[in-house]
């Protein structure tokens, strides 16, 4: 079991239990979303020691929150609350198929006030992971400052770090700016893992080899590509190794949002355990392939056992 940290705004979640547009829909699901809170999750049904920092309102969704960290095993002891800010939600379509429409209500929300100093009470004994993703660094400057914080702090003890960019471009005051606060802070990180029109949109270029060495020359062990679809994964190391790793089919998509999340956890959660990286990706790949069967955006994130099955069903 490895001790892993994550840090993100956790939110509320409400998904339409009907189809049209939001503004008509009269019954909603209650849910809890959030990339890292998914990532937290993921990690903590396979059996590592998950700790997960963020801050949330004094309010209904804020106490959700906290109540369904401690119902998976996610410790709590680093999410913090905020008197005079609200915890953020989301509205998300019901689909049939494909990507819902979701629309976001988190300005000036509790984590956007989220400090540096809010991390001097980390306890960093035995941590092996910090695993962050690009959104944070969008929501304001002291969210930006505290994402480097932790970056460089985690560096500094020899803390293992993954990176997922999680373009949210709605979130950036322009393209460029998105491009070089996120690039700025991915060369801190061990593992970078873009999808492949993420990696276009933050380098400018298009062939996934030349994405992938844009990193590598900024000090960046392992780049993971996200190749789309059916198009599986291509993972290139400063070390020379040079990988292209199928994904799994799926006959039926419910619900593509927290697919990269999975994606993240299957492979992290792989290299902590000592696998090979294409061993990781597969991994990775199955997480992404089971999320995206199920509504929600971390209730199809499995168990050891369910991952297991799932895997060998596909031999």
């Amino acid at each position: 079991m490895s001790k892993v940290l994550t840090i993100g705004e956790a939110m509320g979640l409400l998904i339409a239990e009907e189809m049209g547009p939001l503004e008509e829909v009269e019954h909603f699901s209650r849910h809890v979303c959030g990339a890292e809170l998914n990532y937290a999750v993921g990690m903590a049904r396979l059996g590592n020691d998950v700790s997960y920092i963020s801050k949330v309102g004094v309010d209904p969704f804020g106490k959700c929150i906290c109540n369904f960290l401690k119902a998976n095993d996610i410790h709590d002891d680093y999410v913090w609350t905020d008197d005079d800010h609200m915890t953020g939600f989301q509205m998300k379509e019901k689909v049939l198929e494909g990507d819902p429409k979701v629309a976001n209500i988190r300005k000036h929300t509790a984590f956007s006030h989220f400090q540096p100093a809010d991390l001097a009470g980390i306890d960093w004994t035995g941590v092996d992971h910090l695993h962050v993703t690009g959104i944070p660094l969008a929501l304001s400057e002291s969210c930006r400052e505290t994402i480097y914080t932790l970056m460089m702090r985690a560096h500094s003890k020899g803390v293992h770090i993954s990176f997922d960019p999680n373009l949210r471009p709605m979130l950036w005051k322009s393209q460029e700016i998105m491009a070089r606060v996120i690039n700025d802070a991915a060369q801190y990180a061990d593992i970078v893992m873009p999808g492949l029109n993420e990696g276009r949109i933050l380098t400018g270029m298009e062939d996934e080899k030349d994405i992938a060495g844009y990193y590598l020359l900024r000090g960046v062990q392992t780049v993971v590509i996200k190749m789309g679809g059916s198009h599986g994964t291509y993972i290139r190391t400063a070390d020379g190794q040079e990988y292209r790793v199928p994904s799994y089919h799926v006959d039926h998509i419910v619900d593509t949002v927290g697919a990269g999340d999975g994606f993240a956890v299957g492979f992290t959660s792989a290299i902590l355990d000592g696998l090979n990286l294409e061993d990781a990706a597969r991994r990775g790949a199955a997480i992404g392939a089971m999320a995206i069967q199920v509504a929600g955006d971390n209730e199809g994130l499995p168990t050891r056992e369910k991952l297991e099955a799932f895997m060998d069903a596909q031999h």
